[in-house]
């Protein structure tokens, strides 16, 4: 074999040559492509390179080698063979022959050639050598140029790049100043931006998710002070042209801030550059960066005055800068020390004054008129009291989670619990310097990332300690269930949760704690029980009066880059929590470690998703260990002190906590731009309300705590609200399926397994929320605590702790009585035993009187039930609402039993609850005699029943398909009751279809046990169909309003728009129904795709916009029917909180409530409501521009064609007894 073959047979060569006892590496056959043919890696293309250079100089050493040996044997044979020629007899001393000479000749000859050729390939791969060096080397300069951080920015516009360039020759002392007015001066390269929008709604989203990436990217650079980093990213980013299109305003304004904060005006005057070449003109805020840099740096007032004069030219006056920017203190004083230093005599703007911010609303005017009397109630707590208070909420929102103690049965401590306990002790410790490790070497991956240009989760992996973020994964696996979690829905907590923290830290490491402090021990003067304040007033009236307004809040991070976070940080979990395997087998020691989570796929609802699941022997190891404790999050719990006063859309509530005005899906951003937008005094309504109802103190009720703990440390009660321990599940069938089992019996078998899974998995989330819900109630036991409010986009509002509120089941109502109590008075008892029988569902359509004497007829039940009420006559669980019942029982005994009734003080709620009160406000809105009678809007001796009237007019209709032949008419005779019925009644009136009718009668049909199941499709057809005729007869307003609202909401909806419109009480609202934006999150376990319905890039969905708006109106008028009484109910001086339409006060004041309550629907529905909504709608959808179009020709008639009331009198509504009742 020739040395060329050796030469060019690289991988044969080495293969003969390899020393001994030194395996061949796989790898290093992939670096030697060049030369034994191409080979595919999964490596990164650097590690190519330097495997490729590698495998280069070891062929190299190869071939040298060779040579060596080749050179060897050659000097071997011929030795060899001049041996073998001499070895003859030396008698007649003869010479060799001549042949043998001329071989060896020929040898030595052969050698030189070999000799020859070795020296040439060696010069060759030397010469290869030598230039792989060189490039070796560039790419490592290459390299390392990467990592380094740009400042100087490649400009599109060669007359900026000329500029810039001209300007960097020039001396180290080159005045970046002239610079900048220059910049300042210069028109941008493209006043309009090319703006390419792509066609595809796809790729629009995936632009907008892009930027919102970005420019959160560079805001949290900001936060954790890599504004070099932020810098380098956005020269990056726009030294690329096709990511440049894709570069906005704030992005720039971001990085300027950051420089302007630091006094780089070099840095400062780079940013300008691409700005401008970008083709964007300067805005207030990027004035302000300028402006505040010039005075860090103390620039002399020619210079400011330069840059002022050319802020009048763009437009922009220096009072705006105070009075439209959101800026610290800090940067204020910086800016207004150089706006002075050029106008010695500039004062800030003065802010007009609180008292002067009056909503001028007609609904309003008597709640914020100064000259009405008032009698605002107080905190029954005296202000050392609540200062203490406020000091223990404020270390737990602090703290950022509270562990409060579970309420399940304890274990008794045995060995195996000990060891257990033991062993999960020690494997968190381990998993804990685990997860840190592996976190540390996830930011240096992500921190790579961002040094090559790229926008990555870097900043966001720096806002807290890997300690912090260890802690809350292990928290994390802690509460997984064990049937698992979805990663998406796992990924969205963990990344709001970082949030959250991230949040309460900025305001820790601010000066913006003392400061709520001293502000809220003022405030507290107005509600503390011993205290005065010099003018009586609202609380948000009271807070805005005590100081400047609060700080710039912190904008949330785009729902793509939480989920982001929240999915690196489960993969982290999931590849670094691991245990020993011995732990998972019943005998055995293996040492070997296993995942404690699994990454698996299940289908939901026909889709498949990802979900994360435990060990099952991490389970049981967490069962056998029975750590009786859980973990809520600060604002998962109720609050030890009354909540901040509501003042704008994004203050109040929680003392640190970040909290929403208004709740939406995550993602979801219009709600909060409209109310941003909205004139302050226009949401006065709403945010003294939502404050009204947050200051309502509560308390535990400890004896129905202590039966409901009873049944639920034994086996539980389902039929009384309690859920039954998992070990009460039922279990799927056992052993294996006989041969031969026929395809039906291996059907039913899989049924039956995914009938038990099913009710399992029911089971467990029921009994877990109950355990949250017992839990905090048995902690907050000997509390007084308080419930802050929020609202959803149509007004309706809500408590934000979500675990343990009034909002829950029949349970978690009975759990709640008011903090404060109330003398009974004359005819609180009397109300006491009215509620009761409302709660018992006995006597619906009797009148009060009659109600008063079946209290009175079954009182030895009543009593019986409140002294014995799990061993008596148990009369208390067959009400309609059985633990509320029992504490009302309990209530009246203690009345009774109290030496003067009327002085007994009580602290537990009456409810006054609407009747149908959705069909009221149509009934309202439509002047409907008919309808209004029927909802109980007209006075009258007994109480109107909507639902047993529809469903005697049914029962008209199907007489009459009866007595015609109708088949299903005949079947049910005698099947047609106010229970079937009343569902569809109830939710007619909010949007239910045809389709959603049937399926809820279809229900009703097959829990009645002797009617026959062959007819149920077929009566329910029927049956919605005859409801909505029978609707349609009594409620003929009503059903024209609904075809109006939803024919609108259609018409708007095919012009591109989502609906809008603006509550009586001024509350902007849209509708969050559009077409799905899909966002895809690529790499890692898996990669994550969720749609956002709320994303107004896209088309609004016509069908949910159409369907939606009938209710989501009547929503926001109950919502403004509500938050009026509870105004006027607070100027009185009144207790009062809801549950949507149904009100709550103590029993003395509930004849007072009743008059408010009336009163304000009559106040409210005077407004001429669908007039001024067309006249909205009109102004909204039909003006402008596109009014031409045909389609906004076809909406504007729809909207200007209201339809037309009746002649109800709205003054009946104030002598109704059963209009809430």
């Amino acid at each position: 074999m020739s040395a060329l073959r050796w030469g060019r047979g690289a991988a044969g060569l080495r293969c003969a040559l390899w020393p001994a006892g030194r395996p061949c590496l796989l790898v290093e056959e992939g670096t030697l492509r060049g030369i034994c043919g191409c080979r595919r890696s999964s490596v990164s293309p650097c590690e190519q390179a330097h495997r490729k250079d590698w495998g280069h100089a070891e062929l190299l050493e190869v071939l040298e080698a060779r040579a060596r040996q080749l050179q060897a044997d050659c000097v071997l044979e011929v030795t060899e063979k001049w041996v073998d020629m001499t070895q003859v007899p030396e008698a007649g001393g003869c010479r060799p022959p001549r042949k043998a000479q001329a071989g060896a000749e020929a040898t030595l000859g052969l050698s030189g050639r070999w000799a020859r050729k070795l020296d040439k390939e060696k010069r060759v791969m030397q010469k290869r050598k030598q230039q792989l060096e060189v490039k070796l080397q560039q790419r490592a300069e290459q390299r390392a140029r990467k990592q380094q951080l740009r400042v100087e920015p490649r400009l599109l516009s060669g007359q900026l790049a000329a500029r810039l360039q001209q300007w960097q020759l020039h001396t180290p002392g080159s005045p970046w100043e002239e610079q900048l007015a220059w910049l300042l001066q210069e028109s941008p390269r493209r006043l309009h931006r090319e703006k390419q929008d792509p066609v595809d709604s796809m790729a629009r989203t995936r632009c907008e998710g892009q930027q919102q990436r970005l420019l959160a990217f560079l805001q949290c650079c900001m936060l954790v002070d890599q504004l070099a980093l932020a810098h380098h990213v956005l020269v990056t980013q726009h030294s690329r042209t096709r990511q440049q299109r894709g570069l906005t305003l704030p992005m720039y304004n971001t990085v300027l801030l950051g420089w302007a904060c630091k006094g780089s005006f070099k840095e400062l005057v780079y940013v300008f550059f691409m700005l401008k070449d970008a083709g964007f003109t300067p805005d207030l805020l990027s004035y302000a960066a300028v402006l505040q840099c010039m005075g860090r740096l103390d620039q002399d007032a020619s210079t400011i005055q330069r840059c002022l004069k050319q802020m009048a030219q763009d437009g922009l006056q220096p009072q705006e800068l105070f009075r439209s920017l959101a800026l610290c203190k800090e940067a204020q004083a910086a800016l207004l020390s150089t706006v002075r230093k050029a106008y010695p005599t500039f004062s800030l703007p003065q802010p007009p004054l609180p008292s002067s911010q009056v909503n001028n609303s007609p609904l309003l005017r008597d709640i914020y008129d100064k000259d009405c009397p008032t009698s605002y109630p107080r905190q029954h707590l005296p202000l050392k009291t609540l200062k203490s208070l406020f000091q223990e909420q404020l270390s737990m929102e602090m703290a950022t989670t509270i562990t409060v103690a579970s309420v399940e049965k304890a274990p008794s401590l045995t060995k195996e619990v000990l060891l257990a306990r033991k062993t999960l002790q020690g494997l968190r410790v381990q998993w804990e310097v685990e997860l840190c490790r592996v976190l540390q070497e996830t930011k240096a991956s992500e921190a790579h990332a961002a040094r090559e240009g790229r926008p990555s989760l870097f900043p966001y992996l720096c806002l807290l300690s890997e300690g912090e973020f260890a802690g809350l994964l292990l928290q994390t696996l802690q509460a997984l269930p064990p049937q698992g979690e979805s990663l998406l829905s796992l990924a969205q907590q963990l990344g709001l949760r970082i949030f959250s923290r991230h949040v309460v830290q900025r305001k820790l490491l601010s000066d913006e704690v003392r400061t709520l402090e001293q502000r809220y021990f003022k405030y507290l003067r107005l509600l503390a029980s011993d205290s005065q304040v010099a003018v009586s007033c609202l609380p948000r009236q009271h807070w805005e009066a005590l100081g400047a307004p609060e700080p710039p809040h912190e904008q949330p991070w785009p729902l793509p880059v939480v989920v982001q976070l929240g999915k690196q940080l489960a993969e982290v979990l999931v590849q670094t929590v691991k245990m020993p395997g011995h732990l998972a087998e019943r005998q055995g020691s293996s040492c070997k470690l296993i995942p404690v989570l699994y990454h698996v796929y299940s289908f939901r609802s026909f889709r498949q998703i990802g979900i994360l699941k435990p060990h099952p022997a991490f389970m049981q190891l967490l069962a056998t260990a029975a750590e009786r404790t859980m973990t809520f999050e600060a604002a998962e719990v109720p609050m030890l002190c009354p909540p901040l006063p509501w003042t704008s859309p994004h203050s109040g509530a929680f003392l640190l906590s970040p909290t929403k005005l208004m709740r939406s899906m995550e993602g979801t951003t219009q709600h909060q731009r409209l109310l941003e937008a909205c004139p302050p005094t226009e949401l006065h309504g709403a945010l003294d309300a939502l404050t009204q109802l947050g200051n309502c103190a509560w308390r535990v009720n400890g004896r129905v705590l202590d039966l409901v703990l009873k049944l639920f440390t034994a086996k539980g009660c389902p039929r009384l609200g309690v859920p039954a321990p998992p070990s009460e599940a039922p279990r799927p069938p056992q052993g294996r399926l006989q041969q031969g089992a026929s395809p039906e019996h291996k059907a039913e078998l899989r049924r039956e397994i995914a009938r038990c899974l099913k009710v399992a998995r029911e089971m467990h989330s029921l009994r877990t929320d109950a355990l949250y819900r017992l839990s905090l109630a048995q902690h907050l036991r000997h509390r007084i605590f308080w419930l802050p409010h929020n609202m959803d986009f149509r007004g309706r509002t809500y408590p934000c702790p979500p675990h343990f509120n009034h909002l829950g089941s029949d349970l978690a109502r009975a759990l709640l009585e008011f903090a404060q109590g109330r003398p009974l008075g004359p005819h609180g008892l009397d109300w006491l035993k009215v509620h009761l029988v409302n709660l018992t569902g006995l006597k619906k359509r009797e009148s009060l009187q009659a109600r008063l004497a079946f209290a009175d007829e079954v009182m030895k039940d009543i009593l019986d039930s409140a002294d014995r009420p799990l061993t008596g006559g148990k009369w208390w669980m067959e009400a309609d609402e059985p633990w509320q019942a029992l504490a009302c029982c309990m209530e009246i005994a203690q009345a009774l039993r109290a030496r003067d009734p009327a002085a007994h003080i009580s602290h537990f709620p009456v409810h006054q609850d609407g009747s149908c009160n959705g069909l009221q406000h149509y009934a309202a809105l439509g002047r409907d005699s008919v309808g209004a009678a029927s909802v109980n809007l007209v006075p009258s001796d007994l109480p109107q029943d909507v639902y047993s009237g529809v469903a005697t007019q049914v029962e008209v209709f199907r007489k009459q398909d009866a007595e015609r032949g109708v088949q299903v008419a005949q079947v049910l005779e005698g099947f047609i009751s106010r229970k079937v019925v009343k569902q569809t009644v109830m939710t007619v009136v909010y949007g239910v279809t045809r389709y959603g009718g049937r399926l809820q009668i279809e229900k009703r049909l097959r829990e009645l046990s002797d009617f026959p199941q062959e007819f149920v499709w077929e009566a329910s057809h029927y049956l919605v169909r005859q409801v909505f005729n029978s609707l349609q007869e009594m409620f003929s307003g009503t059903r024209a309003i609904q075809r109006w609202l939803a024919e609108s909401a259609r018409l708007i909806a095919r012009t591109g728009s989502a609906v809008e419109w603006v509550t009586p009480l001024g509350i902007p609202v849209i509708q969050p129904y559009h077409q799905d934006a899909k966002v895809l999150i690529n790499g890692g376990i898996q990669s994550l795709t969720f749609s956002n319905s709320g994303d107004t890039s896209q088309k609004p969905n016509i069908l949910k916009q159409k369907n939606g708006f009938p209710p989501n109106f009547i929503h926001s008028l109950d919502s403004s029917h509500m938050m009026l009484t509870a105004l006027h109910c607070y100027r009185k001086g009144l207790t009062f909180v809801s549950v949507h339409d149904c009100f709550w006060t103590h029993a003395a004041d509930v004849p007072i409530m009743n008059q408010v309550c009336r009163e304000q629907f009559v106040r409210l529905h005077s407004q001429p409501i669908l007039h001024d909504l067309s006249r909205f709608l009109v102004e909204r959808f039909c003006s402008g521009p596109r009014s031409k179009k045909a389609r906004v020709a076809r909406l504007l008639d729809m909207l200007l064609s209201v339809p037309k009331t009746g002649a109800f009198n709205l003054e009946q509504v104030k002598h109704s007894t059963y209009f809430f009742s």
